[in-house]
């Protein structure tokens, strides 16, 4: 029997860049503290994480320049397009990625905003060391040479 796959699960927004610019350590999902506004602007895929990164501010988990589109029908009680949301994790993460950060010099950086198949707002952060511009020309002549090689094989040759 076939799967469907949920229609409340979806992407909202992606941070492509974050794989160049940052070695992603490891990973974990957040929840993240909306307004009504903001939630049915997600819906209509109103995002962008590009810009944004996480930061652990008086034992609390910050989302600081991420951007949702204000919603048209909500005149009055619209929302703050660029404004601080608090991000929900356990204490035991939050103790992790605060070390990470303090100690160890990494970056908390978001990776993707979905809708998890409850229809809740998801937010997937990476704890990241950045990449030096050597890391980087690697990482993008890696990237060239697995897209001419699987080119190579599907001609055969």
């Amino acid at each position: 029997m076939v799967q469907k796959s949920d229609p409340n699960s979806k992407l909202i927004a992606e941070n492509r860049r974050a794989r160049f610019d940052y070695h992603i350590e490891s990973d974990l999902e957040a929840g993240i503290v909306l307004q009504g506004s903001e939630v049915k602007s997600l819906r209509q895929g109103g995002a962008n994480i590009g810009e944004s990164y996480a930061s652990v501010e008086n034992g609390e988990l910050w989302l600081i320049n991420g951007y949702i589109a204000p919603y048209l029908q909500a005149k009055t009680w619209g929302h703050e397009e660029r404004r601080r949301r608090k991000l929900l994790v356990s204490r035991k993460e939050l103790a992790r990625l605060w070390s990470a950060t303090a100690r160890e010099g990494m970056t908390i950086v978001p990776i993707r905003m979905y809708f998890n198949d409850r229809g809740m707002v998801k937010l997937k952060l990476g704890i990241a060391k950045g990449k030096k511009l050597s890391d980087k020309r690697e990482t993008s002549a890696k990237r060239d040479w697995d897209r001419q090689k699987a080119r190579l094989l599907k001609q055969g040759g």
